[in-house]
């Protein structure tokens, strides 16, 4: 059996890490089972160095189609084509795609119309909000996917309501989870924790990018201050991506205890969250490795794609108007905030069940 496997960014080699390892395993008890590991090139990221590749333990992508830059539809289409060709040069059997990424939904139009069969990893979710690239490319890929591998009863329902046959939904769990609990005690302390002196549960991480928190000079600003003042002084550890850079560099916002610091590798970063006394954030992934570690989430954002972070993990949803923080950081000062659980199959092994229907297929 022949695999094609698609990352288009850095989030995507940590989905698709733990399906080579089980790929892997597979191969040395006998299965007749191969892969190519495929990047499109979709995001230029320095720090996708051999070392990004040596924390996760993953072999290099066999091929890079370089499809980085351009609009929405610009590298959509670059990846269509480049995909096209690799794809006639090396036909699979199944195609492989994870995530919600411009990616993801391209090499699922270009596999299908080569009538090569799609396996979506992370089928399923929804944020509600068109707004979204993500939600668009989530929507596509799952309208023309013949296998769907979900990570929540949530995920399940929705995909029954959009007419998805049963028989072809297979709750297998969080793949982002297992790269988490098979790295977490090789996570590694970042040069500024002992710079800062940061001790652990008093600082806080912060990460924000997206439009609605970021765009807007004046809400950008008053949303850093509403987290400066409502720390009880306490450090800010902010990794900042680049997109947030370039905009929060014209603002000259500045206070003692907010620290900006160049985005960190996976192992480093997860470090700074598994210490941290909470964090702030408007990213998706996050929100699932917090609740998994128990630390104290508040995401700035109108809606999610993952509300089992909030119905069970430790997660909470506060919108994106600056007024919102200040309470919820009360909350989290006062001892109150939320404990929270692991969510259904959140266990490790979502790769190996994923692997195990692939065999069966």
């Amino acid at each position: 059996m022949k695999i094609s496997l698609i990352a288009g960014a850095r989030p995507n080699f940590m989905k698709i890490a733990p399906i080579i390892h089980a790929a892997q395993r597979a191969q040395k008890a006998g299965s007749n089972i191969l892969y190519r590991l495929i990047h499109t090139g979709q995001h230029y990221d320095k720090s996708m160095s051999d070392t990004f590749f040596e924390e996760l333990n993953i072999p290099e992508p066999d091929v890079n189609l370089g499809c980085g830059g351009g609009t929405q539809a610009e590298q959509t289409a670059a990846i269509m084509v480049a995909f096209e060709k690799e794809l006639i040069l090396n036909p699979a059997d199944l195609v492989v795609v994870v995530g919600d990424v411009t990616s993801t939904m391209a090499c699922s139009i270009v596999a299908k119309k080569l009538n090569t069969r799609v396996a979506h990893v992370e089928a399923g979710i929804r944020s509600g909000d068109l707004t979204m690239p993500e939600e668009i490319n989530r929507m596509v890929t799952d309208s023309i996917t013949d296998y769907f591998f979900t990570t929540s009863e949530v995920a399940n329902q929705n995909l029954l309501r959009a007419g998805v046959q049963q028989d072809d939904i297979f709750f297998v769990g969080n793949v982002m989870i297992d790269t988490l609990l098979i790295n977490i005690p090789k996570f590694s302390k970042p040069l500024i924790f002992d710079q800062l002196q940061l001790e652990s549960r008093k600082y806080l991480v912060l990460t924000i990018h997206r439009p609605a928190n970021v765009d807007a000079a004046e809400k950008l600003t008053r949303t850093m201050k509403e987290i400066v003042n409502n720390v009880q002084g306490l450090p800010i550890i902010f990794p900042i991506h680049p997109r947030t850079a370039k905009i929060f560099s014209e603002l000259g916002i500045e206070a003692d205890n907010l620290h900006i610091v160049d985005p960190m590798g996976y192992l480093e970063f997860n470090y700074l969250v598994k210490n941290s006394k909470a964090v702030i954030t408007d990213s998706g992934g996050i929100t699932e490795e917090t609740t998994i570690m128990g630390i104290p989430c508040i995401t700035l954002r109108d809606n999610t794609e993952r509300p089992e972070t909030i119905t069970i993990g430790t997660n909470e949803l506060i919108g994106t108007s600056p007024d919102a923080i200040k309470p919820a950081l009360e909350k989290l000062f006062s001892g109150n905030w939320k404990k929270g659980g692991i969510p259904d199959l959140w266990d490790g092994k979502a790769a190996e069940r994923i692997l195990k229907v692939m065999m069966k297929i």
